[in-house]
């Protein structure tokens, strides 16, 4: 296999970059703040595992923002939850952009967690929030479909990670007619390279998973590392310890989520 030298390899006992890890603060008054935005009226089941997991992990605050539909399903002692306007799917509508945005302005950092339906009314809420927001956004699960037709948009913003499937990065690829095609059966080596480039021409980080290899990029650097259990992923734990790594680690993303990912094992 040819070793690029754009590519780094990761492994579960020695992380690139301990430096990350040691520098976690001790303090959740200087942890940051991460809103979570996701869910609906059928379930919320990876928003709540997502503020388990940040808790967990250490970030300072966390509020979830759901749609109003949930309200009889989220206990009431989730005193960190915040309730906005939801549509007749049961997701979130339109109105629920002020409580977003107030999010937003609160927030270090937000993750996009999924749950979060297939209404095109929460597609433009989204696409709405994310063209006035400045700050770390990760996106993951159905989210991430759910921004599709806003991706070429998207893929220009700086401060986007993206923890996606090999298939949704396709479409990543395809939104903006990038002229490399991506295929199921490709080499590793093959997929490394054009992530490179990728990344090279769009300022966004990608975490995935291809060969039991999850791969990271971030301004053409890569980094892999075995990958055992997607599951983490396909539950949105990966995409949330990213996020929190990030809140004090911002302008160091492919160092934040590299130790992110070792920290999870």
């Amino acid at each position: 296999m040819q070793q690029f030298p754009f590519w780094r390899r990761q492994t579960a006992d020695k992380p690139l970059f301990p430096d990350i890890a040691w520098n976690k603060p001790e303090q959740r008054a200087h942890a940051g703040r991460l809103g979570i935005i996701g869910g609906n009226k059928l379930g919320f089941a990876g928003v709540a595992e997502s503020y388990n997991t940040a808790r967990k992990t250490g970030a300072g605050e966390i509020k979830v923002l759901l749609p109003d539909a949930l309200k009889k399903t989220v206990p009431i002692t989730t005193t960190e939850a915040i309730f906005a306007p939801s549509n007749l799917s049961g997701s979130l509508a339109r109105p629920a952009l002020d409580e977003m945005k107030m999010l937003g302005r609160w927030s270090s950092g937000i993750l996009l967690a999924g749950d979060a339906g297939r209404s095109s009314e929460t597609a433009i809420l989204y696409d709405d929030f994310i063209r006035d927001y400045d700050d770390w956004l990760t996106l993951t699960r159905d989210a991430i479909d759910l921004v599709r037709g806003n991706m070429p948009e998207l893929l220009e913003r700086e401060k986007t990670l993206f923890v996606a499937s090999f298939a949704q990065v396709q479409k990543l690829f395809q939104s903006v007619y990038y002229p490399k095609v991506l295929t199921f059966n490709m080499q590793l080596a093959q997929f490394v390279d054009a992530l490179h480039k990728f990344t090279v021409t769009y300022p966004v980080t990608i975490a995935t998973l291809h060969k039991e290899q999850l791969i990271l990029a971030h301004d053409g650097q890569i980094i892999t590392m075995e990958w055992q259990n997607p599951l983490q992923i396909w539950r949105g734990i990966t995409a949330t310890n990213m996020a929190t790594y990030l809140l004090w680690n911002e302008t160091k993303p492919l160092e934040a989520v590299a130790t992110s990912v070792v920290n999870e094992r």
